[in-house]
């Protein structure tokens, strides 16, 4: 009894110090986060790092539709091109953006900082609808039934995206309130769990289709690998983008729209536009076949 009374003793006056040294630790690390946050020196270094991998993510793009254009140049604007354009396109905004973040921040009237920052998000949604495009065009046509229809629901889809974000836009411009960019932020979530519920619902269909197919048939095991990791990737990084904006529009502390916040952009823009972006433009990279295709619309 007098061990057990010694050691629950001894217990006990270690325990406060245990405690003050866990409590130090926390609020150091704290502390580094609101300093990096304060600090105008590290806001811009973070700012200029993510311009730099967009500028990256950019100069792969434009490389790899180079290539394609000269591996097949006898087609004209493709889909694998179209694709490819769109992401040097939204890539190079991103890092031009970044590049100038502190002067973005002081342009007048406020509504143009909301532009600056959207645009590129509104194209990145159409870059990736666009896969989800051809899945479908892909599943319907080994299913023998009409696409006719795709292509006027995917332009009707992205016409309807942005005429409301511009009315949003021209309303917030006109009365500058906060519930303004609360609805315009709610918005853009339910545009993302969009586009992220039809990744999952096209890319699962086309995944389980190729898994119905012979073992024998060729391609079937990169194209199935393919299908599925591009499905995951970009459904994981449009539901992060949902629920981010939805604290984003709610929670000062989640504001990705100022400058005190640069760790908080730099792990929100890694996880659903640089890694997602990279990845995806890794994976797709297979050139097209030269010749002996009557109908190349495919993302190879």
């Amino acid at each position: 009894m007098r061990t057990g009374g010694g050691l629950y003793l001894m217990h006990s006056l270690s325990s406060p110090s245990s405690s003050s040294s866990s409590s130090l630790n926390l609020k150091e690390a704290t502390n580094w986060w609101w300093d990096v946050n304060e600090s105008p020196v590290w806001q811009d270094r973070i700012f200029h790092i993510l311009a730099v991998l967009y500028a990256i993510v950019s100069v792969i793009a434009v490389i790899q539709l180079v290539r394609i254009q000269l591996r097949v140049p006898e087609y004209g604007w493709t889909t694998q091109k179209v694709f490819h354009f769109l992401n040097f396109l939204v890539n190079g905004v991103r890092a031009l953006v970044f590049v100038f973040r502190r002067d973005a921040q002081n342009m007048q009237p406020e509504i143009l900082q909301h532009i600056l920052l959207d645009i590129p998000s509104l194209v990145f949604f159409t870059t990736y609808a666009l896969l989800v495009l051809f899945w479908a065009e892909i599943y319907y046509q080994a299913r023998a039934v009409s696409t006719d229809g795709l292509r006027p629901s995917f332009f009707t889809i992205n016409a309807l995206v942005y005429v409301v974000q511009i009315a949003l836009w021209l309303v917030l411009w006109w009365k500058p309130v906060h519930v303004m960019v609360i609805i315009s932020k709610m918005f853009f979530a339910g545009v993302s769990l969009f586009a992220a519920l039809g990744f999952l619902l096209y890319g699962g269909r086309l995944f389980l289709m190729l898994q119905r197919f012979p073992v024998e048939s060729k391609g079937r095991r990169k194209k199935l690998q393919e299908v599925g990791y591009v499905t995951s990737i970009c459904f994981t990084c449009f539901l992060i983008r949902c629920i981010m904006m939805c604290f984003n529009a709610f929670d000062d502390a989640a504001d990705l729209d100022v400058l005190d916040h640069p760790i908080l952009n730099f792990i929100y823009y890694l996880l659903v536009e640089i890694l997602p972006s990279t990845l995806v433009l890794f994976i797709l990279r297979k050139l097209p076949p030269k010749r002996g295709i009557t109908q190349y619309h495919q993302i190879q």
